[in-house]
């Protein structure tokens, strides 16, 4: 971190913990996140990736207040609102706002774009009618939207104008930071890099502070400024995006990296198709959650869990036998 970075939000030591129905009888606790940390600053894109039910979207459904955290606290402006719901949080709750994966389900189906968008500001803000309509027609040049959509509505629209829509609702109040959930992934191959080129130029015009999501270690090279790698349910590797991509550490990460193709290695190796999925977070191992996968793993492995280790330059991984592979 340079000096010169504010820090927005701090994530400290958050868990989440969900009590499920294993049995007719039977009940257990699963564990989405064990003491998840990291910080957000100002002005810059923090990637969490990993594989489905790693918990990336309860990291964010738990700072957005869709989910209270078990344990832990996130501090923002001040206040941890880690325990809060979204009703407590008030005023703090427009600060904060959401792109979901999937834009059709995220927007009213019986609402017209332009009251879709103007909504916030009526609830929000003390614009009169015409201030709200110029805030709205403002944004839709900016996220490419014809000001002659406004009356039509959702069902009307293609999977990617849905997103760009979804885009301006979440930057209509201009909140302190954005949560991207997976933002492209719903959307077809050939609208994904329209729509990551367009939040590539917002961040830019509008210096976004975001928190990013998404499965596909790829698509962080573009966007992000610091990526955090997560396996079920707790961080593996942190560093800036220059120095990850530069330098992976841990065999999770690098595991991520060999499945992603390119013109000299088109396919991803047979060592790595070997690995299997991710386990269940119930009934957690009490070593390294992933040795059952690892390549390099030794009996130390899965009877210790290890802690972060510092590697320098702000660049933390989750293994001991870090620089022996």
């Amino acid at each position: 971190m340079s000096q010169s970075e504010v820090k927005l939000l701090e994530v400290k030591d958050v868990e989440k913990i969900f009590n499920v129905k294993v049995g007719t009888f039977e009940k257990k606790d699963l564990h989405a996140l064990n003491k998840v940390s990291f910080d957000i600053f100002k002005g810059k894109t923090l990637s969490l990736v990993g594989e489905s039910g790693c918990g990336k979207t309860t990291v964010g459904k738990v700072i957005l207040g869709l989910y209270q955290a078990s344990n832990g606290s996130v501090d923002f402006q001040n206040r941890d609102i880690a325990q809060l719901s979204p009703a407590q949080r008030g005023s703090l709750q427009k600060d904060i706002q959401m792109i979901f994966q999937d834009p059709y389900s995220s927007l009213n189906p019986r609402k017209k774009i332009k009251t879709i968008l103007e909504q916030p500001l009526k609830i929000h803000t003390k614009m009169n009618k015409k201030e709200r309509l110029e805030t709205i027609l403002e944004l839709c040049d900016d996220v490419g939207i014809d000001h002659s959509y406004l009356g039509r509505y959702p069902h009307q629209f293609s999977g990617g104008q849905r997103q760009r829509i979804a885009i301006a609702r979440a930057m209509i109040l201009k909140p302190e930071i954005i949560l991207a959930d997976e933002p492209i992934s719903a959307l077809d191959v050939s609208i994904q890099a329209q729509i990551l080129n367009l939040m590539m130029d917002l961040k830019e015009k509008y210096k976004m502070t975001m928190l990013f999501i998404t499965h596909d270690i790829s698509v962080v090279k573009h966007l992000s400024d610091y990526v955090a790698v997560m396996y079920l349910g707790e961080i593996v590797e942190y560093a800036s995006k220059k120095e990850l991509f530069k330098s992976p550490q841990h065999p999770y990460t690098k595991m991520l990296f060999s499945t992603v193709p390119d013109i000299h290695t088109p396919l991803a190796t047979e060592s790595v198709l070997k690995t299997g999925e991710i386990q269940s977070p119930i009934d957690l191992p009490i070593g390294c959650f992933f040795a059952n996968r690892c390549p390099y793993k030794e009996d130390v492995c899965e009877k210790e869990h290890p802690l972060l280790i510092d590697l320098g330059a702000n660049h933390l991984a989750r293994c001991p036998r870090i620089g022996e592979f």
